[in-house]
């Protein structure tokens, strides 16, 4: 994307924004959070497509080498060991456009923080009820 675009207001328009091989990248990762996530809303935060259940679970987005991952620290933490062959920082993880996506890693982060996100709500529903 170049600085005379706007940002782009949904996950379409931000992939229309990369070169046909991103582009097919990004959507095969979309699927996979899709895929794992049937229920988690679409949205564009921070300029990055991201997905909302019971507050934001997982983002991502392209580089110039790499495409981002972002399942939160807690989400990163959970699969440290996995994760070990990839660049990462506190909540980032970095997947290199010359080697093949690890969707099967990223469904099961997904899902644990759909997990997480899920325990989290109903924990705070339950101390409003306690409360009330």
């Amino acid at each position: 994307m170049n600085a005379a675009q706007s940002t782009p207001t949904t996950i379409d328009d931000y992939i229309a924004t990369f070169p046909a091989a991103v582009q097919s990248l990004l959507t095969q990762v979309r699927a996979t959070i899709r895929e794992a996530a049937p229920e988690a809303t679409e949205t564009i935060k921070y300029a990055m497509p991201t997905y909302v259940l019971d507050g934001n679970l997982v983002y991502f987005a392209a580089f110039a080498k790499h495409i981002g991952f972002y399942a939160t620290p807690s989400g990163q933490e959970a699969f440290r060991e996995r994760l070990a062959g990839y660049k990462t920082g506190k909540g980032s993880i970095q997947f290199p456009f010359d080697k093949p996506i690890p969707h099967d890693l990223i469904r099961d982060m997904v899902r644990y923080r759909v997990a997480e996100n899920r325990a989290k709500a109903a924990a705070k529903r339950q101390q409003k009820a306690t409360i009330s």
